[in-house]
């Protein structure tokens, strides 16, 4: 089983890279969180790899951190959620919170992860809130919304109305102006810019 790749940056797109590994192009699916930390076509890149064989198919699983790899597995582990699911709720909430949605049994907020019903999110709190408590919480990011920082809130609710996910809309926002004393205009088109797919 393949369970790392370093290679060249082929192509990207949301959701997927092709890494070029001695002249082999290897497809590999990524969460949001993964596809947005990539570098630029051409350069190097290393991805900690998870393989998915089934009868008709082998998938490769990208990952940067251990956390993320390790989150996969174990959502794999629940009834009902495969591997597209798993990588979809990554790709819904930023790790941390993730771990932190499920050991503190917050089912509304894992119900705003696309893909993810009241069931579900009930079933992920019973089967992994034990196994999520081995691991630790590490660093969050800030809650935009709860903040008086008029600016960023708007940015991000824009890049929302726009299609984009939340949390991948929180990070570019707070990416192109971390202190949100940025006019809203400009802070939208620099995190735009941010999530341009790479060329």
């Amino acid at each position: 089983m393949i369970a790392h790749l370093s290679g060249a940056l082929l192509r990207a797109f949301a959701g997927e890279a092709v890494i070029d590994v001695g002249g082999v192009g290897y497809r590999v699916f990524l969460p949001l969180s993964t596809y947005e930390k990539l570098p630029s076509l051409g350069q190097s890149v290393s991805l900690r790899i998870v393989t998915v064989v089934k009868e008709d198919e082998i998938s490769l699983y990208g990952f940067f951190t251990e956390r993320e790899e390790w989150l996969f597995n174990i959502l794999r582990d629940v009834s009902g959620v495969g591997p597209k699911l798993a990588a979809k709720i990554l790709s819904g909430m930023d790790a941390g919170r993730l771990r932190d949605a499920i050991a503190g049994g917050d089912v509304a907020g894992l119900c705003k992860i696309s893909g993810v019903g009241k069931k579900m999110a009930e079933r992920l709190v019973v089967e992994l809130r034990e196994k999520v408590g081995a691991f630790d919480t590490g660093v969050t990011l800030p809650d935009i919304s709860s903040t008086t920082s008029g600016p960023l809130s708007e940015a991000e609710e824009a890049l929302v109305s726009l299609g984009y996910p939340r949390p991948l809309a929180k990070k570019a926002v707070l990416a192109a102006s971390p202190e949100g004393k940025d006019p809203v205009g400009e802070i939208i088109r620099s995190a735009l810019r941010s999530l341009a797919p790479k060329r």
